[in-house]
Formats: structure tokens, C-alpha cells, sequence
């Protein structure tokens, strides 16, 4: 069980922030996995987390997205009506009915679910229909399946898996379910996109194609995006700004060329072949 904040969570409607990450913290027995982390995003960002491998990364993206509640600090973001909310103790279904939606390192899809099917479960908690629509199958209830349907297949195709609605999720290819696993997250409407290595086990042509993909979906959907990513290219290649974590605390921000010539980050993860990242 998380104990109080220190001190009252008091929201700060800064111009633009979608989201405002104030000093967390989150210490799993005796160990302090990520220490008074804080940071700003603001709509239409693509901005990059970057670290060695148990830095708390995904530790951050587990509290940002409701898996985790941080032992301290406080969590605001901004909805679509531009109302600011206190978001540190709310459930992960509670933060994507907000507009916050995420991805995993490890692909976590309904195997034995079509392509289709995949993406409607994620729009399940965007139903305007009523139990009782639901529950007799009312016209109601078959206009909204149909809206779904439509939206789906819209969704499909703009990531040219559209052929494939109808195939099982684990028969696509590794490439292919990466870019199902981004879809069912945009199906959720999100104003802020949490993606955990995208680019995970991914040749490199793949990762030039979600280069591309990540760049795309973030202008066409008018998206904030926080990623984390192991492969350099990527993050320097798209990110506008980056945050470096060691040991669960922050040890630089800053744009990604003065990043990749920080003295700390070069030691702590990047090393000296960081000069050869374009």
C-alpha cells in the first residue's frame, strides 16, 4: 500500500502541458526503484526516456499509465475539455476513459482473437449504448457495433493490415502485430501515447518503417507521444527532446544533440560510439 504524499497535490495550469509529472517516487520493499522523477509534456511533443536496462523506465511508464500508484508525488493531466486532473491513484481504465494510452515491451495481444476483434475490445469502454441496448439488441446496439466495425477497419487500413481483420493475432508477422498492438491503442482516442521499445526485436528496416509510422500517427492523430527506445537511431532520429534515467533518478534533459555529448550520459549508458549517432 502507497503512503501520503508529503504534501497537498496542487494542480498548475500551465499553457499547453497535457501532462505535468511531479517529483515520483516508488520504493518496492527496501528498494527505491525511481526517485523523485518529474517532468513536463506538452501537446503534440514527441519526446524520448532513455536509460540502461533497469534504470526505471518502464517503472515510470507503469505509474504514468495507472499500473503502478507512486509511493510519492503527484501526476496531473489535462483531458479533451481541457480540465485538469489529478491522475496518481487512478486505475489504467480510469487514465484511457482520460486520454492516456500505452503500448508494451513484451506484445500483450489476445492471441487466439482475430486482428478485428483485438482492436474492438479496446473500444469497449467508448459504448454510448445503454445495458439494456446491449442486453436485447436493440437498433441502438447495432448502429454502435457498426460504428466500431467502421472505425476499425478505417484503422486497419491506414496501417495496411486491413487484408488481415479477419486472421488470428498470433499468425501475423512479429512486424505486423507491433503495429496491431499501436492501433488497438489508438482505437481508444488517446491525447497522450505511452510507447514501451516500439522497436523491440525489430530488423532494421522494420525500425526505418516505425520511424516513419510513429511520425505519421503522431501528425495524423494530433498525439503527444513519450516513448522509450534502446535503439539510438530511432530516438535521435525523431525525438525533439530527451530524459535520461540512471538508477531511478533523472540525470539529464535537454534536446538530442546535447544529450548524446553529456559527459554523464555518455558514461552511464550512451558510451563513446554515442559521436557516431546522426
Amino acid at each position: 500500500m502507497s503512503k501520503k504524499n508529503k504534501s497537498p497535490c496542487k494542480a498548475s495550469r500551465l499553457s499547453n502541458v497535457l501532462l505535468s509529472v511531479e517529483d515520483i517516487s516508488i520504493v518496492f520493499g527496501g528498494l527505491r526503484a525511481v526517485s523523485n522523477f518529474s517532468c513536463t509534456l506538452k501537446s503534440g511533443e514527441l519526446v524520448g526516456l532513455i536509460g540502461p536496462n533497469g534504470a526505471g523506465k518502464t517503472t515510470v511508464f507503469n505509474m504514468l499509465s495507472g499500473i503502478y500508484t507512486p509511493t510519492e508525488g503527484c501526476l496531473f493531466f489535462t483531458d479533451s475539455r481541457n480540465r485538469v486532473h489529478l491522475v496518481h491513484r487512478k486505475k489504467p481504465h480510469q487514465l484511457s476513459m482520460l486520454g492516456i494510452a500505452r503500448t508494451f515491451q513484451n506484445i500483450r495481444l489476445f492471441d487466439d482473437l482475430t486482428v478485428e476483434d483485438n482492436v474492438l475490445i479496446a473500444m469497449h469502454a467508448q459504448r454510448e449504448i445503454n445495458p439494456f441496448s446491449a442486453l436485447f439488441r436493440t437498433k441502438a446496439y447495432y448502429r454502435d457495433e457498426q460504428a466500431k466495425r467502421k472505425k476499425t477497419l478505417e484503422l486497419l487500413e491506414l496501417f495496411s493490415i486491413g487484408s488481415k481483420a479477419n486472421d488470428l493475432a498470433k499468425n501475423l508477422p512479429y512486424g505486423e502485430q507491433r503495429k496491431l498492438e499501436i492501433v488497438r491503442a489508438l482505437s481508444t482516442n488517446p491525447k497522450l501515447l505511452l510507447l514501451d521499445e516500439p522497436a523491440a526485436g525489430m530488423n532494421p528496416q522494420e525500425t526505418q518503417e516505425l520511424m516513419q509510422l510513429i511520425s505519421f500517427i503522431r501528425k495524423e492523430f494530433k498525439l503527444t507521444i513519450l516513448l522509450i527506445e534502446h535503439d539510438m537511431k530511432l530516438v535521435m532520429g525523431i525525438c525533439e527532446r530527451l530524459m535520461v534515467l540512471d538508477y531511478g533518478k533523472t540525470i539529464a534533459e535537454g534536446l538530442p544533440e546535447d544529450i548524446k555529448k553529456d559527459p554523464a550520459v555518455i558514461k552511464a549508458y550512451l558510451g563513446e560510439e554515442a559521436v557516431s549517432y546522426a
